[in-house]
Formats: structure tokens, C-alpha cells, sequence
């Protein structure tokens, strides 16, 4: 007897695809295996509604309690479709524990990269003191929450840092030897200089606001990447969209991919405000900016599955295999025009978006999305 069978989902690829589903996870996939079989609950999608593995924010901010940037985990999750949030630096080591505590009310599934600064972003300048980078209490963080800590955040941008320059990721890099976890790295305005950020980082390192539209971007004057860029990417450096209030440009964006410089990883940068009033409303709405800048559905739902879950070690996530974990995206590609508008008050308009209609998490529960879907299907 299965927990759950999905009948007839549509692949991105117009595959046909069935899921059973056991003890929360993906016991079998693929075409036609639901006939005969026994289920506690099926959802029959008639080759019309499309599925995935679960959408994965690997840029977001989810701490409730954050006095800047806060959000509640299942509207800028499930309700968007999106089965696990990346919270991307919001507490370092003095509130993971609150955080991790708050995160167990939640259905969408949370996971932290820990800002290097132990006091996380209750102020927009927590690098601007070095002593606020304490490594023994990042470390005895890690140690308390393995699993739950996925990697490290540091933002360098002149905000932040303040006087401190460069000398904040320097440290990161140490501390990162040590503990061997991804690090993500905010670009903003500068000091520090891209060049001086891109030169220090390596492999599986992730850059995120990486279409952004300030002085302080990956694209030179003239259209081309910068020469650091270009060195760092042919070292394994990962481009993480975390599109944001004020992070995303769709110039930069189109002329990069241009070039041939696409996102490793699609990501929304949400937190309440941005959600509620824009430009960023959902990880689905970051994602049909893609579509209308030429980028293909089915590399759009790499960046936010496989790719994602690769790049940040997440186990069991991305992939609609057996074994893995039973988080589930249905949604819809709706053809319509729909009115985009970048961090900077850029308009495009676009012709095909995503629409999500569910996430199912853990093979158990079934959130309704706050999009509309036009097949109707009873989950």
C-alpha cells in the first residue's frame, strides 16, 4: 500500500510520469506504473497538469523574528509552490538556535547558510565590526545544527563591510578550510571591489545578485564579463541569480546570457516586503523572467531542482528519482501576457509564465498554491 500515487503528470520534456510514493519518499517513477497498484490518496493529472521535483529558494530569508528582512516560510515557500527555502544568512551563530526552532512550525522545509557574523542581519552593517566573526561559536553552531546548516553567507558589499573592506571574506575563506561548507557571497556596491571578492573565491563557491545593476557587477563596460569573472568561473564559481529588491537587472541579465554566461542556480531573494509589494512576488515570478528572457522551461527548473540541490549538497532533493525525498511541485505554463518589471523599474513583457498549483512535502502534505491553475484537479 503506497502513501500516495500521482497519476499521469506531465514532465517538462511532455513525458508522461507516475510517482508512488512510501514513508515520504519516491519509491518508483516513470510512465505507467500506477496501474494495479494501491494507494492511500491519488492524484490523477490527466497528462495535463506538469510535475517536478519540489522547487527549491536556495535565496531567501525566513527568520520571523528578523528586524530588516523577515518572512513566514510557507507564503514565501509551499504557498508558492516551493518545497524548501535556503534562508541565506538572515541569523549567524547567536539566533540559529531560535531560528532553527521556529523553522519546525513550518511545512516547507527550511535550511540555513549562517552568516560568518554571529549577530546575522539584525543591522545592515553586521561586518562592519570584525569581532562579531567568532569562529568558536560558528563552529559549536555547525556542530548543533549538521544538517540544518548547509553552508555560509558572507555579504560584502560598502553597507556591510564598512571600513573592514575585504578583510570580512578573507577571514570566510579561513574558516571555510576548516568546515568545508559552501560559501555564498552577496555583491553589492563597492568597497570591496568585484575583482578583489571574485579573485578570492573557488570552486562551489556561489556569487548571488549576480545580474545586478550596479557599478560593482560581472559585466565591464562594454558588455563583456570582467576579467576576474571569467578567471573565477573557469575555477567552478556558481552564479546565483537571489533576485531581491534591488539586485536584478534584466540588461545585465540578457547581455550576460548573450554572451553565454547563464545562472547555475535561479533564486528569489524573498522576504515579506518584496514578496507583498514587488518586484519579486515569488520564486514562480523570478522564474518566468527567465522565460521571457529566452531561457528555456526546462533549464529554468534545473536551476531551481537538480542544480540547485547539487550545488548545495542538499541530500535526497532535486530529482524525481527513487529514494529520493517525496517533495513535489505541480504547476502549470499558462499562456498569457504577463507585465515584468526588474529591481530597477525595467518592464518587459512577457508571453508564458509559471503558475504553481501545489507543493507536496514529504509525500504527505499537500499545500495549495495562491496561484490559478485552469486544470482542475483534486488533491
Amino acid at each position: 500500500m503506497y502513501s500516495l500515487i500521482i497519476k499521469q503528470g506531465k514532465r517538462i520534456d511532455g513525458r508522461l510520469i507516475d510517482i508512488l510514493i512510501k514513508d515520504g519518499k519516491i519509491e518508483a517513477a516513470g510512465p505507467e506504473l500506477a496501474c494495479n497498484q494501491q494507494a492511500e490518496k491519488w492524484i490523477d493529472l490527466k497528462g495535463e497538469t506538469y510535475v517536478s521535483a519540489g522547487w527549491i529558494d536556495s535565496h531567501a530569508h525566513c527568520f520571523t523574528e528578523s528586524p530588516i528582512y523577515f518572512d513566514d516560510p510557507d507564503l514565501a515557500g509551499a504557498a508558492g509552490g516551493v518545497t524548501s527555502l535556503v534562508d541565506a544568512g538572515s541569523v549567524g551563530a547567536d539566533d540559529i538556535d531560535k531560528f532553527y526552532q521556529l523553522t519546525q512550525k513550518s511545512q516547507t522545509h527550511v535550511f540555513s547558510l549562517l552568516n560568518i557574523s554571529r549577530i546575522g542581519i539584525i543591522a545592515q552593517n553586521e561586518l562592519s565590526d570584525m569581532n562579531n566573526i567568532n569562529e568558536t561559536c560558528f563552529q559549536q553552531a555547525i556542530e548543533r545544527h549538521q544538517g540544518f546548516i548547509v553552508g555560509m553567507k558572507a555579504r560584502m558589499s560598502k553597507s556591510v563591510v564598512g571600513d573592514n573592506g575585504i578583510e570580512p571574506l578573507i577571514k570566510a575563506k579561513q574558516m571555510q578550510k576548516k568546515h568545508r561548507l559552501p560559501l555564498m557571497v552577496h555583491i553589492g556596491n563597492n568597497p570591496p571591489n568585484i575583482d578583489e571578492i571574485a579573485d578570492l573565491l573557488t570552486r562551489g563557491d556561489i556569487i548571488t545578485h549576480c545580474f545586478n545593476g550596479k557599478p560593482n557587477r560581472i559585466l565591464d563596460e562594454q558588455g563583456n564579463l570582467k576579467p576576474s569573472i571569467a578567471r573565477a568561473l573557469a575555477r567552478g564559481v556558481i552564479l546565483d541569480v537571489g533576485h531581491g529588491g534591488e539586485s536584478f537587472s534584466f540588461k545585465v541579465a540578457e547581455q550576460a546570457m548573450r554572451i553565454g554566461t547563464y545562472p547555475d542556480i535561479i533564486s528569489s531573494d524573498i522576504y515579506h516586503r518584496n514578496r507583498v509589494n514587488g518586484p519579486v512576488y515569488s520564486l514562480a515570478f523570478v522564474m518566468t523572467k527567465f522565460l521571457c528572457m529566452g531561457f528555456s522551461a526546462e533549464k529554468i527548473l534545473r536551476c531551481v531542482t537538480e542544480k540547485a540541490a547539487d550545488l548545495l549538497a542538499l541530500p535526497a532533493k532535486g530529482y524525481l528519482k527513487p529514494g529520493f525525498d517525496a517533495d513535489i511541485t505541480l504547476f502549470d505554463l499558462k499562456e498569457e501576457r504577463t507585465e515584468l518589471t526588474d529591481a530597477e523599474g525595467e518592464h518587459r513583457v512577457g508571453t508564458q509564465r509559471f503558475v504553481p498549483i501545489a507543493a507536496i512535502i514529504g509525500g504527505k502534505h499537500i499545500i495549495h498554491a495562491e496561484g490559478e491553475s485552469e486544470h482542475a484537479i483534486d488533491l
